[in-house]
């Protein structure tokens, strides 16, 4: 009798360690989906460049993961109303630059999206860490961001056309309109794509 004790008791004992190792695994599991679905909702198309880079999950949620935690140790701000109107007209002068030298207003319209970078918080260092940091809290302005730097290697090499720094004036200033929290537009500003249209 007391042989059957011990193994009924071994028996419970077993099936309390199966089932809280398989409620554990499950636990894990819907965490790691729960993790995936809000690196997914925050990051958009940069969860998929990520993963295509990476080549996993794992390793694109871990480094997406760590992005957010970089950028969590940043001292961002909004920009001041004066500040915000200052960078404003400075992005008239920009564009309105574009039909005279179009290279020079690309080149200047990447640099004043690096300045409100810096005014907002954000280190300003090389542009694969800049683009990882902007990522963080501006990821859908970054296929616009993206854009505009290729276009400035390929016009630094001498293989841009006219359209193609139209086309990054305009992705500029998408991200810079993200930067200077003017009106979110998924299109560009009717007055930019208007005056660089007019070239």
């Amino acid at each position: 009798m007391p042989g059957a004790a011990l193994v009924v008791g071994a028996v419970v004992i077993v099936a309390i360690l199966i089932v809280a190792v398989w409620s554990t695994a499950r636990r894990r599991r819907s965490e790691g989906l729960l993790r995936s679905e809000k690196l997914r909702e925050q990051f958009g198309p940069e969860y998929d460049r990520t993963l295509a880079e990476m080549g996993n999950a794992r390793s694109a949620e871990d480094e997406l993961t760590a992005r957010q935690e970089r950028v969590s140790q940043f001292d961002i701000r909004h920009l001041a109303a004066e500040e915000g109107q200052h960078f404003n007209d400075e992005w008239q002068v920009v564009q309105a630059s574009f039909v005279d030298d179009p290279s020079a207003a690309v080149h200047d319209a990447d640099a004043l999206v690096g300045r409100v970078m810096a005014a907002r918080g954000y280190p300003v260092s090389d542009y694969e860490q800049r683009s990882a940091d902007m990522s963080v809290d501006h990821s859908p302005a970054m296929g616009h961001y993206r854009a505009a730097h290729d276009i400035a290697l390929r016009d630094a090499q001498g293989q841009a056309n006219t359209e193609d720094l139209r086309q990054a004036v305009i992705s500029s200033h998408v991200m810079f309109s993200e930067l200077a929290e003017e009106p979110r537009e998924v299109e560009p500003h009717t007055d930019t794509a208007e005056l660089v249209a007019a070239q």
